[in-house]
């Protein structure tokens, strides 16, 4: 069994194709095919159902990928500790972060990084909350960043900051003068939100829900840019966290007033997961940035 059929094989467990797999990893399919199957005759089990579009993991697939996944993790660890043993910072950070953040914080966050330690190599992975703790889980992302608190006695959530939510007004609406506005006074309004999967929708309608309200969902969308430009056309109202309030024609901001109006973003990273030197010096940059004392829970 070797090294490289254990990652071949995650990849398409992680993919669903031989062919994305094999994108992935920067091989020939064919040659990618002939490891799986190698390390199938090896193991005298079949590791996935070849379909016409996807490949599902059989039984055995199943039994073998947290193992896989973990000798993987393991490996990738020891190579980090000996090379901090040398006192090389050199590295590569993989941050997962949710999209109603992403494009409003990162430039805060890794602002000066590269001039300061040019061997530390971060890349972004954007996406919603549960594939951003998969992918923890998995090991295709050393931290994640997003809307606190995440449960699970496996992770350690730490809290960079504390953002308040807006309400987003046509200009002509008749509360788009107000210095602010509560939860309640919005209830008969037509909502328009983010789909279901983006933790902001999930904070905010625990904060309607906490607030004994319910808003009248009429629309929904992956992007706040779609969502504002339908409240600007007079669609309804909106919310969004203070990161994202930024003059839009045809909008009104108005700060949300109560106790539950807001959210808390931070770091999220495994409990038993070594952190290289590369991502420390990455997570006290973070909270730098963000003028975070270090809590973790």
């Amino acid at each position: 069994m070797e090294i490289h059929q254990l990652r071949y094989f995650c990849a398409v467990a992680r993919e669903g194709t031989f062919t994305r797999a094999s994108e992935v990893e920067h091989v020939a399919q064919p040659s990618l095919s002939q490891q799986i199957l190698k390390l199938e005759a090896e193991l005298g089990a079949r590791l996935f159902d070849r379909l016409p579009r996807s490949a599902k993991l059989t039984v055995f697939g199943k039994a073998l990928l947290p193992k896989a996944k973990r000798i993987l993790r393991e490996l990738e660890e020891a190579k980090t500790e000996i090379l901090e043993m040398s006192g090389n910072e050199k590295g590569e950070v993989v941050v997962g972060i949710i999209p109603t953040i992403a494009a409003y914080l990162l430039p805060q966050l890794l602002d000066g990084l590269a001039t300061r330690h040019p061997l530390i190599t971060v890349k972004i992975y954007e996406d919603i909350t549960p594939v951003l703790l998969q992918r923890l889980h998995d090991g295709t992302v050393d931290i994640a960043i997003a809307a606190l608190p995440i449960s699970g006695i496996e992770l350690v959530n730490e809290e960079l900051f504390e953002e308040k939510f807006y309400a987003v007004l046509p200009e002509k609406h008749r509360s788009a003068s107000r210095a602010n506005i509560s939860l309640t006074e919005l209830n008969r309004e037509p909502f328009l939100l983010l789909k279901e999967g983006h933790c902001f929708r999930d904070s905010l309608i625990a904060a309607c829900q906490k607030s004994r309200m319910s808003p009248s969902v009429v629309f929904e969308s992956g992007q706040f840019a779609t969502v504002l430009a339908m409240v600007s056309a007079g669609m309804g109202v909106s919310a969004v966290p203070a990161m994202a309030v930024q003059p839009h024609p045809g909008c009104k901001f108005i700060p949300i007033s109560g106790k539950h109006s807001s959210r808390k973003v931070g770091i999220v990273t495994l409990r038993h997961h070594y952190q290289s030197r590369a991502q420390r010096i990455l997570m006290k940059q973070m909270r730098d940035a963000c003028g975070a004392p270090r809590r973790a829970s």
